[in-house]
């Protein structure tokens, strides 16, 4: 049987934020969470009135949505234009909220490439397992899932 390889590279911002919550204890790491729930920013006027415009992520056991932009050179096709998160998501729902704001700080203005090569384990890298039950785990993942195929249809990936 072969040796596990070692986990594929995260974008560094997001390699940070992984780096912080490993350098915790769990309560830590909750409370970190909560802070990156406050940190998520409110959608712009142009998705605030048409919510419709934004993709549900039915995996998250709280309501919550999400679309990618994406700009640069030729209207934002291709794999080098700049991706751009908004997300959603209800104050009342702080760990969704958390995990939302997590991926918008680790993604948001990473070319379509690297978001597109951001491995799908990047929920199990936060150390929460023992903290958080695997359904939310599970949302999180969801978003990334989402992310990445609006991020491949609109850049032609």
């Amino acid at each position: 049987m072969s040796q596990s390889a070692a986990p594929a590279p995260l974008p560094e911002a997001l390699a940070a934020i992984v780096e912080d919550f490993n350098a915790l204890g769990e309560p830590d790491r909750l409370q970190l969470l909560l802070e990156f729930s406050e940190g998520l920013p409110e959608l712009p006027e142009r998705y605030a009135e048409h919510p419709e415009l934004l993709e549900p992520v039915p995996e998250c056991q709280s309501p919550i949505f999400l679309v990618t932009e994406l700009e640069g050179d030729g209207g934002g096709n291709g794999t080098d234009a700049v991706v751009r998160l908004f997300f959603s998501a209800p104050a009342e729902a702080p760990t969704t909220r958390g995990f939302a704001g997590i991926l918008h700080e680790g993604l948001d203005g990473l070319t379509a490439a690297e978001v597109l090569a951001v491995p799908d384990d990047v929920s199990d890298r936060l150390g929460l397992s023992r903290a958080i039950t695997p359904l939310r785990l599970r949302g999180m993942g969801g978003m990334l899932a989402r992310i990445k195929r609006q991020v491949r249809e609109k850049s032609g990936a």
